[in-house]
């Protein structure tokens, strides 16, 4: 490990960086240098410009991508390198596209639990949609999270590094009950092949994939699209934008707000204009012209 790099990591380790952030920042500045084939502190304006100029045009990635790219420089150039030229003039962010997720009805949520063969599988991914958990929320549950008396789950140390509480259903319960007397967990609630540790994401992912092509459901399925269907079918059922967002550790209300685009009781509640034109009566059609020939 180079100087430089360690540096970098006590700085974001110092800011109490979540660990993700860390490996991936480390990961997009060691590209960058790969690119030029120098160190990043030799590397100044015009070569970040250069860099910009070759993920969009050259590499074509996301905007998503680019913008994780950028912010790991804008730390290391602002914050590890001290540079006195303000990185925010030199690495603008690229504009995001509004884009709003696919939800499933409840209908299809059901449809799609039913395919899930797997009872760790169909514990853990039935856990995302009745608590509305990140995958990464719900792969590091403990089964001394779960708390039956009051009928509430503990998320330790979600996104952002905040605890929270979700509620427990019911029926939720009885499904981690009938889990843990096959598979009896002990420390993780779901844990994993490797001893001592919990199970992976990738794992989650793939069994995901597997019971979406087993429901031939049309719509693209994550673990991530139960923590949509979530928040939209409560919005649905009439809980309040405020309440949804405690319940998914959302750190700004407008990140929920933006479910209210998506909710069939908030689009639907006003019927459209055309419904308002009078019916005209249908209009026969032309008599048939006698055919000579």
């Amino acid at each position: 490990m180079t100087q430089l790099r360690q540096r970098m990591s006590e700085d974001m380790q110092v800011r109490n960086f979540a660990l993700n952030t860390q490996l991936s920042y480390l990961q997009q500045v060691s590209l960058f240098a790969r690119h030029f084939g120098k160190s990043p502190d030799v590397l100044g304006r015009e070569d970040i410009r250069t860099y910009q100029v070759y993920l969009t045009n050259e590499k074509k990635l996301a905007s998503g991508s680019i913008h994780t790219a950028i912010a790991a420089l804008r730390f290391l150039y602002s914050v590890t390198l001290e540079r006195d030229w303000a990185p925010e003039e030199v690495l603008p962010f690229p504009k995001k596209p509004q884009k709003l997720p696919v939800i499933l009805s409840p209908e299809e949520v059901q449809q799609f639990l039913g395919c899930v063969l797997n009872v760790k599988h169909h514990a853990i991914l039935t856990t995302c949609y009745a608590a509305g958990l990140r995958i990464s929320e719900a792969v590091q549950l403990k089964t001394t999270d779960i708390d039956s008396q009051r009928m509430v789950i503990r998320v330790e140390q979600g996104k952002g590094q905040k605890d929270r509480y979700v509620m427990l259903s019911p029926k939720l319960l009885e499904i981690l009950r009938s889990y843990w007397k096959v598979r009896r967990p002990e420390a993780w609630l779901f844990p994993g092949d490797r001893a001592g540790q919990p199970i992976t994401r990738d794992a989650v992912g793939q069994a995901c994939a597997k019971a979406r092509d087993l429901s031939r459901l049309p719509k693209p399925v994550t673990p991530h699209s139960l923590r949509h269907a979530f928040a939209v079918h409560l919005l649905e059922a009439g809980a309040d934008v405020r309440t949804i967002q405690l319940l998914l550790g959302h750190r700004s209300l407008a990140t929920t707000a933006h479910y209210l685009r998506i909710a069939t009781n908030k689009v639907c509640a006003t019927s459209s204009p055309y419904e308002l034109l009078p019916r005209p009566a249908p209009t026969p059609p032309p008599p048939a012209k006698p055919q000579y020939f």
